[in-house]
């Protein structure tokens, strides 16, 4: 697993870690921001009056309607990355990665109308009469680019797996394991069934799912996150202040948070809005191009809406629950995992000023810089579950590693481990070591603890294990409707089912894999879909003005979509 991390890590640091990848994802959305006239403030009462129907007429093209088609492409981006990604961004670059995820959400919202206004106008009618779209569709058909689209199409199957498929039910796995102590295998084996049986019906039934699922499960963690925000009152303030207050310098050390700097919470911030709302990625387009209609900018319009409900108002609540709680910058009771672990050589204290310089410094993957630090290779002896370290340090989840204990079995473990750069070395016998103690947690877990802390107290663990089952799930759905269209474009419809094979198999395997993994997977997934559907929606900038001064035109005749 260590080497597949760090393999996943070197191609994330050209994708989605490279210095460009924040730049081309935001400069996109400001571009168009600015050429379209901010879209995003100017449609945003007449986007929610498409959504109600007002314009519709029950005789348009098309599988859904304009609420199934959102709600479908809402239940894809609303998922994990608004539990555990949120979790993730703040863990890594500290609370200003909230201000860079609201940014993120702000410009993407006219991305978003961009992207599936195209994927709407050029959308095909397959041989079984259902509608198919996507950035695939308007590469090939206005761009002439079928070397493109296929690399698009490429990635979202890819995509579709390593990002809207593994990272959901590794989360719900890890949530239901923790919270009710279900085995993770018999999680991903139950729920792999439950998603077999949904995705067979194709879009119609899961836009029907979605529209069902999508609202309730939104109540639920709305109602479970005030909990703890009006419990924690006092704290708001404070926690909208830290947002800004490091903004431009990164944020600065505290507790066992030992700091963050601009480079990085930007990159992280950027990367988990994408991750959140997807603007830009171009998968919300596949759903969109279901919606019944006839002029392809009200469907852009209605899609605007998905950042703002998904990042700013869902992802906002989350960032408030942990901020305010203070549980992210505490250490907790935790089993390590391997990903996340690396032994230093030198003894250091983040109550030591100094040593907590040196340790940001090495752990700012955006610098070249080490601060000194160097990784620890050989041996480990432990007695009775307690290690030796004669000047070595345990660093987990970035934090300096406090009452640390080996077990195996649940009993103490006595005798050597081996370690080489920073890493435990996973023969025959150290595999079996359990690791645990007290450290910074991320992910999952640090939302977890968060909600602990509310009028809801230890309760309020169950709000994020029913809101991770019912988002992770309905996420992985509509994921696998973005990977069939994408297998249709490339093979027809004969690729489906075995598709459809895979994709369930992969689901039920990364139930019980680790999540660090399953996490940087997810990263360069994403980062290999966006890149072209940016550079593909960027050259029919001229293309989409047309569309949205012709909706206009059509609009001001005749009132319909």
């Amino acid at each position: 697993m260590d080497a597949i991390n760090s393999f996943l890590l070197s191609i994330d640091s050209y994708l989605g870690s490279a210095d460009y990848f924040p730049l081309l994802l935001l400069g996109t959305g400001i571009i168009f921001t600015l050429y379209l006239g901010f879209p995003q403030i100017r449609y945003f009462a007449h986007a929610t009056r498409i959504l109600r129907g007002k314009y519709s007429k029950d005789d348009a093209p098309g599988d859904t309607s304009h609420f199934q088609a959102l709600t479908t492409a809402l239940s894809g981006t609303v998922g994990t990355g608004n539990i555990g990604g949120v979790a993730l961004a703040i863990y890594l670059g500290g609370p200003a990665a909230i201000f860079w995820m609201w940014a993120t959400a702000f410009f993407g919202m006219t991305t978003k109308f961009v992207e599936v206004t195209l994927s709407h106008k050029y959308r095909e009618k397959t041989a079984d009469g259902t509608m198919a779209g996507g950035p695939m569709y308007y590469m090939e058909k206005k761009l002439n680019m079928k070397w493109l689209a296929v690399i698009v199409a490429t990635a979202t199957v890819v995509s579709s797996i390593g990002s809207g498929n593994m990272p959901q039910i590794n989360n719900i796995a890890v949530g239901l394991n923790e919270s009710f102590g279900f085995e993770k295998w018999i999680v991903g084996a139950v729920l792999s069934v439950m998603l077999a049986l949904v995705i067979i019906g194709g879009i119609k039934r899961i836009a029907h799912v979605a529209e069902k699922i999508v609202p309730t499960m939104a109540l639920i963690y709305f109602v479970g996150a005030l909990a703890v925000i009006l419990y924690n009152i006092e704290n708001i303030v404070p926690s909208f202040i830290s947002i800004f207050s490091d903004l431009f310098s990164g944020s600065a050390a505290v507790g066992g948070f030992l700091g963050a700097s601009f480079a990085y919470a930007l990159d992280r911030g950027v990367n988990r809005g994408l991750f959140s709302n997807e603007a830009g990625q171009g998968s919300a387009p596949i759903a969109h191009a279901s919606a019944r209609g006839r002029e392809p900018a009200s469907e852009g319009m209605v899609s605007l809406l998905e950042p703002f409900i998904d990042t700013i108002v869902i992802c906002t609540l989350t960032g408030l629950v942990i901020l305010s709680s203070g549980v992210w910058t505490k250490k907790h009771e935790n089993t390590f995992d391997r990903a996340d672990m690396e032994y230093v050589i030198g003894e250091y204290k983040d109550s030591n000023k100094d040593d907590v310089e040196r340790l940001f410094t090495y752990l700012d993957k955006k610098s070249d810089a080490t601060g000194g630090v160097e990784h620890y290779s050989g041996t480990i002896e432990i007695v009775n579950g307690i290690a030796d370290y004669s000047d070595i340090t345990l660093i987990n989840a970035r934090s300096i590693a406090e009452d640390v204990k080996y077990t195996i079995n649940d009993e103490p473990y006595t005798g050597t481990i081996a370690i080489n750069d920073g890493k435990i070395v996973d023969a025959e016998g150290d595999a079996k070591v359990v690791v645990s103690g007290k450290s910074l947690i991320h992910s999952v877990r640090l939302t977890t603890e968060a909600f602990r802390h509310g009028f809801f107290g230890e309760y309020g663990e169950y709000v994020v294990t029913i809101g991770l089952l019912l988002f992770a799930f309905t996420t992985a759905i509509a994921w696998s409707y973005y990977g069939d269209r994408a297998m249709t474009y490339l093979f027809g419809p004969k690729a489906v089912l075995p598709y459809r094979i895979v994709y369930v198999a992969a689901f039920f395997v990364a139930s019980f894999t680790d999540a660090t993994v399953i996490w940087n997977l997810a990263y360069v997934t994403v980062a290999l879909m966006t890149i072209p559907n940016l550079i593909g929606i960027l050259l029919l900038h001229k293309d989409m003005k047309q569309t949205v001064a012709k909706y206009w035109e059509h609009f001001n005749k005749n009132q319909a979509d």
